[in-house]
């Protein structure tokens, strides 16, 4: 995971020294919306860079499934394998070439958009095709442009509102606490570089985690009795926890088959019309063994675990 500095590439992994050990995840830079000026909602217009491996990129994947935007959104994916260049493209099966540009790296298509950007090259990435630019590569708010301001497009399912009014302050809460210890607290434990940072941040994982299970005791979802987002940004953490966090980023106190009500919430929402379209275990699994040399020198990937969740998982 390298960077751009002033627009030149830069393969520098995160400074954990400097914080204790601790892994701080930057904000993202690109913040628009496209109800801004100069954008516009229209068909075709956007691009929507992604990885399979991402749990950040997989929910945009899952929003725009469920809100039938895959016919005005196209994308691109990038390969598993994240080597001394950040993301490629087009060298693994699963991937794809850069559809807009042909660029074969990530970080070309933060260059173009910016050519003095300094900062990381993450997915996933929200690109307008008419202003040539960049809008916006955070998660949290393109899953709210994808459930929102798209509605006004033919075909898009304006019936399903993640983000309904009356649940918002419950949902934001949820987010808040979950993004904090469980999507971002996994990578805080596997990518700590000390001890005492790893530690703190693995009994944050499972404090909520616990906190979880006893709060899905009895009921489907995780804010009143519909789908929102803060299952969907839930879900992409806990779908990968038994194949990745468990064992690769050392969160292994319980597995997420241990806990009743998480296990069923999680293939409940697999199960969810499209959902497992946008799941690929394969890539999950190829991406996270072989792309931390850090924290897997060899870069072998773990035949298990078999059918998680009842899921064929194989590499």
């Amino acid at each position: 995971m390298g960077l751009l500095v002033e627009g030149k590439w830069s393969d520098q992994w995160y400074d954990t020294k400097s914080s204790g050990g601790k892994f701080q995840r930057e904000s993202a830079r690109f913040r628009s919306t496209v109800s801004d000026d100069g954008f516009g909602v229209e068909s075709q217009r956007y691009h929507l860079y992604v990885s399979y491996a991402c749990p950040w990129a997989h929910r945009t994947l899952i929003t725009r499934a469920l809100k039938n935007l895959e016919p005005h959104i196209d994308v691109s994916v990038v390969d598993a394998y994240m080597g001394n260049q950040g993301w490629t493209f087009g060298q693994e099966a699963e991937g794809t070439t850069d559809h807009l540009f042909g660029h074969p790296y990530l970080w070309k298509v933060y260059a173009s958009a910016n050519a003095t950007y300094t900062g990381r090259v993450t997915v996933p990435v929200l690109w307008d095709k008419k202003l040539g630019t960049i809008v916006n590569n955070e998660s949290s708010e393109i899953i709210r442009m994808f459930n929102h301001e798209m509605n006004e497009l033919d075909g898009v399912n304006r019936e399903l509102d993640l983000y309904p009014e009356n649940l918002r302050a419950e949902i934001d809460e949820i987010n808040e606490l979950v993004y904090h210890t469980v999507n971002n607290g996994v990578y805080r434990a596997g990518f700590a570089t000390t001890q005492e940072a790893y530690s703190d941040a693995v009994r944050d994982v499972f404090s909520t985690l616990d906190q979880l299970e006893e709060r899905l005791e009895g009921r489907e979802f995780l804010v009143g009795d519909v789908l929102t987002e803060a299952d969907i940004r839930l879900f992409t953490t806990l779908v990968r926890f038994d194949p990745v966090y468990y064992g690769h980023f050392k969160c292994n106190f319980r597995r997420i088959r241990d806990y009743p009500n998480l296990s069923r919430y999680t293939k409940m929402i697999y199960d969810l019309p499209k959902v497992a379209e946008t799941t690929h275990f394969g890539h999950i699994k190829n991406h996270y063994y072989q792309s931390h040399p850090t924290i897997n020198p060899t870069g072998i990937v773990p035949d298990g675990p078999d059918n998680w969740l009842n899921i064929e998982i194989s590499t």
